[in-house]
């Protein structure tokens, strides 16, 4: 409270608003319940909560006594989605509320520890002294996220002390340039670390105030959220601006608040870029971040923007790219990309091999293929397992999807490759149509469209029409689940 911000606004949510010296009251009844129920130093809480005061008084409650909060996506469906989470991180308490309670519960019933069910109601009353912070180090064990990855079970990645404050002082004040008179709105929760930097670490740094927003992310709750309480930095993710630009009624929402929007979790489209500048006039600054990172290393700028690139890598942090024989890639080429700088995980929590094989020195492999162009922009070309090969030649199914969505009658597409009878690679395009009805008029439509923006060979030999796409509760499209599946 050094700043004298005890009497500003530091969150506001549907129910009310918190001020700076609420919040640090609500932090520090936090860390007297965690050790009323005999949480110690390095002690895992498992926090299952939606966006809330709570939410926030429990992860910094926990971190100031030396404790590590693991937050875990509150919006999973049924009680066995939690599981893992209970066996992988051996949490010695979990914390719900009325959103998560009864799933929550039976899974802890399950659990081998069978940790006790906090209700995180106690965090707004009782002793309202203040508590010092534990003596924790630059380099202690801080926070845990789980990575929703591409594939396989959520693995834990282990986060130290100083890892959120390297992203303050790097992106937030670089990029992003948050000041104490802005107010933060993240479409995306908290629990992810693209969240909890948009909507906690970041506004918390600055002095500035947050506006959370409990349940689903629709089109319509955030465009009301916006019109409403008129949040200055806007952060969400392509697919939810792709729907927000596709809501009907879109135009009847006031932004004017808005001073810049902020993409994250896949590449941003260009087309989607260029709708949204020309449907609101504001700059989406699109970047590329990760768990393991922490948040965004590499962004566009206000003034620097390449619409459909991530930009160029933020200060503080370096970017290369390495081919198959590990040797950096000529200009223009794609190649596996790395990247360092101090916010990077310590290592993924029980997973020795995946540690050594991401980890290499102060070098993180992030699995994703880039190129980069002549002006110093990075262009996203798929993970490195989405990459197909057609006749010896490599294809991005980002170029594809690109293209396909600049046509009018395409709402989301993924594309992947698949093996026909012949044995043969091919593409394959899942496709989710608008204002038209499917037909096989509309393949030919979409292939031949394809074909004039891009080489011959990068054109989707079968197109399937569905509903909806597999994705990540960040929005990232699950390809694997369509080879799998398709």
């Amino acid at each position: 409270m050094e700043r004298g911000l005890e009497g500003k606004t530091a969150i506001e949510w549907s129910g009310g608003s918190l001020t700076y010296g609420d919040l640090l009251g609500r932090v520090c009844q936090a860390m007297r319940t965690f050790a009323e129920h005999g949480i110690r130093r390095e002690d895992r809480v498992l926090l299952v909560l939606d966006d809330s005061p709570t939410y926030v008084a429990a992860f910094l409650g926990a971190i100031r006594m030396g404790a590590v909060p693991v937050p875990v996506n509150p919006l999973l469906q049924h009680s066995e989605d939690y599981d893992h989470y209970f066996e992988d991180s051996l949490a010695r308490l979990v914390v719900v509320d009325d959103l998560t309670a009864e799933k929550v519960k039976a899974a802890a019933a399950r659990a081998e520890l069978k940790p006790p069910v906090l209700h995180a109601a106690p965090f707004a009353a009782g002793d309202s002294s203040l508590l010092p912070p534990a003596s924790t180090r630059p380099d202690d064990m801080a926070f845990w996220l789980y990575s929703s990855g591409s594939t396989g079970k959520p693995k834990a990645v282990v986060h130290l002390q100083h890892d959120i404050l390297y992203t303050c002082e790097t992106y937030a004040a670089h990029v992003l340039g948050i000041r104490e008179d802005d107010r933060t709105f993240s479409t995306t929760k908290a629990f992810h670390a693209y969240g909890l930097g948009n909507n906690l670490t970041f506004p918390l740094w600055a002095g500035a105030t947050s506006i959370l927003l409990s349940g689903r992310p629709t089109p319509a709750a955030v465009l009301q959220t916006v019109a409403e309480k008129r949040p200055s930095l806007l952060f969400s993710a392509p697919t939810l601006y792709n729907a927000m630009l596709n809501f009907e009624g879109f135009d009847r929402y006031e932004l004017s608040s808005v001073r810049h929007c902020v993409s994250a979790a896949e590449s941003l489209p260009a087309e989607v870029w260029r709708r949204w500048k020309e449907r609101t006039g504001l700059t989406i600054l699109d970047g590329i971040g990760s768990t393991e990172m922490l948040h965004i290393y590499c962004s566009n700028r206000l003034d620097d923007v390449a619409p459909g690139s991530s930009g160029k890598p933020v200060p503080g942090y370096e970017i290369k790219l390495l081919g198959e024989a590990g040797r950096p890639v000529p200009q223009g080429e794609a190649g596996d990309l790395y990247v360092r700088g101090d916010s990077a995980l310590a290592l993924y929590w029980a997973q020795h091999e995946k540690s050594k094989r991401s980890i290499l020195g102060d070098w993180f492999f992030s699995g994703d293929r880039y190129r980069q162009d002549d002006q110093g922009n990075y262009w996203y070309e798929g993970r490195t397992d989405d990459m197909i090969k057609i006749s010896g030649l490599w294809v991005s199914p980002m170029d594809i999807e690109a293209a396909l969505i600049e046509h009018p009658a395409v709402a989301e597409s993924a594309v992947v490759g698949f093996t026909d009878s012949d044995g043969l690679t091919k593409i394959r395009a899942f496709v989710i149509v608008k204002g038209v009805e499917a037909s096989e008029a509309v393949v030919v439509e979409l292939q031949e469209h394809s074909k004039s923006r891009l080489q011959r060979f990068q054109y989707p030999h079968d197109v399937v029409f569905v509903d909806e796409l597999p994705k990540t509760v960040t929005g990232k499209i699950q390809r694997y689940k369509l080879r799998e599946g398709g």
